[in-house]
């Protein structure tokens, strides 16, 4: 399956939780707007889950378009946020909506982030593989 979120993609990722100590203890949370990228993320992709998640080891092609006005149409973003940070918020939203049953069945992955000035967003490809 392949599909586009039309979306400006966030540059907010899964790892920026705040803490605080309660009695002592550290407590980790989510700040405001990794839930709002987190909650769109997942209202967008459940346009496009399949009717049963996936089984077996899958591949996930991902593409990044990040919305410019300096930078040249479809130059490669070498800024933050990192690929692996991005696709971490990605693919647990992907497993919260049901693309799968374990984002750990994402055994291929091929993530390219690009600067856009036309069309923002989010190319996503997800199939099925077979065990060599």
């Amino acid at each position: 399956m392949e599909f586009f979120l039309d979306i400006h993609p966030p540059t907010v990722t899964a790892q920026e939780h705040k803490v605080r100590v309660v009695r002592g203890k550290p407590m980790f949370y989510d700040t405001a707007r990794l839930k709002a990228a987190r909650s769109e993320f997942q209202r967008l992709l459940s346009r496009y889950r399949p009717e049963t998640p996936l089984e077996g080891p899958v591949a996930l092609t991902v593409d990044w378009h990040f919305s410019t006005k300096s930078h040249r149409e479809g130059a490669y973003r070498v800024t933050r946020p990192d690929t692996d940070n991005l696709q971490k918020l990605l693919k647990d939203c992907m497993t919260r909506v049901g693309f799968w049953n374990d984002d750990a069945q994402v055994c291929r992955e091929e993530v390219t982030k690009r600067w856009s000035r036309q069309k923002p967003g989010i190319y996503i490809k997800v199939v099925s593989i077979d065990d060599p």
